[in-house]
């Protein structure tokens, strides 16, 4: 299931990469968001089924995992490709494992300019962190016990997914990786996109209070000292980079409690 909005650069390759799988039954269903350029295009030349679906992402998934049809679903960003046993190993490892009801796929990532350097050492940090992975394959019984994703957040949505997820079932992971296309990651766009997204976090924060603070910690940076002093040059830009989300996130933050405390704009 792959959600949609203005996704042309990176689509093709996305969904490419789930027909690619060897595994013989794959359905894509990818679910757009009213989007302007050649993302439905190019959704219609892959996909078993192509929706028309909002107003956000968690909104979106849901409805697409209304509307598939397997016992396993598998939530792919539009920006990912897919290595090409990933479908087997979960087929694989939910047979082998019937107590596990959800499975992590680890990421790697890849990008154009240095920035995107910084960040593929970052994804390379986080792998096999509990505090920052979140499954991406359920079972469908254990996603709709769930309820799905919580519409009611567009950023840290896959958090709360994975806390409500360990209350009930077990996580595994599958060796294959999926791999993020960062593209050229900017200071400035970067600030701005989690500004936008620190109104969710705030709200996600108060919904999980007992969890949260270690998904903001990032423990993972200071655990694998060797990776990071290995890299000095791309540790300073990755220190420059997480300071300018952490910015971001304080600011969305801020706007968000503005927004609602009493005489605050609604």
């Amino acid at each position: 299931m792959v959600p949609t909005y203005h996704s042309a650069r990176t689509l093709d390759a996305c969904l490419a990469s789930l027909r690619n799988q060897n595994h013989p039954d794959v359905e894509v269903v990818v679910v757009d968001n009213g989007s302007a350029d050649a993302t439905t295009e190019i959704a219609r030349r892959h996909a078993d089924q192509v929706l028309q679906w909002g107003p956000e992402r968690s909104a979106q998934r849901n409805h697409g995992t209304a509307r598939s049809s397997g016992d396993v679903v598998v939530f792919i960003d539009s920006d990912m490709v897919l290595e090409p046993h990933i479908a087997a190993q979960i087929e694989a490892e939910f047979t082998a494992h019937p107590g596990v009801g959800a499975l992590v796929i680890p990421e790697r990532s890849f990008g154009d300019g240095f920035l995107a350097r910084c960040r593929q050492l970052e994804k390379h940090l986080y792998v096999g962190d509990p505090a920052v992975e979140s499954p991406r394959a359920f079972r469908r019984a254990v996603i709709e016990e769930l309820g799905g994703w919580d519409e009611q957040l567009t950023a840290a949505e896959d958090w709360d997914l994975a806390d409500r997820t360990r209350r009930i079932t077990a996580v595994g992971r599958v060796t294959a990786w999926i791999w993020h296309d960062e593209g050229r990651i900017r200071l400035r766009a970067t600030f701005a996109k989690k500004r936008y997204y620190g109104r969710w976090i705030d709200q996600y924060v108060r919904m999980h209070a007992d969890s949260s603070g270690s998904k903001f910690a990032r423990t993972a940076l200071l655990r694998k000292p060797g990776s990071l002093l290995r890299h000095p040059v791309l540790t300073a830009g990755l220190a420059t980079l997480k300071a300018t989300e952490a910015a971001g996130l304080v600011l969305g933050i801020r706007d968000s409690r503005a927004a609602s405390s009493p005489g605050g704009a609604r």
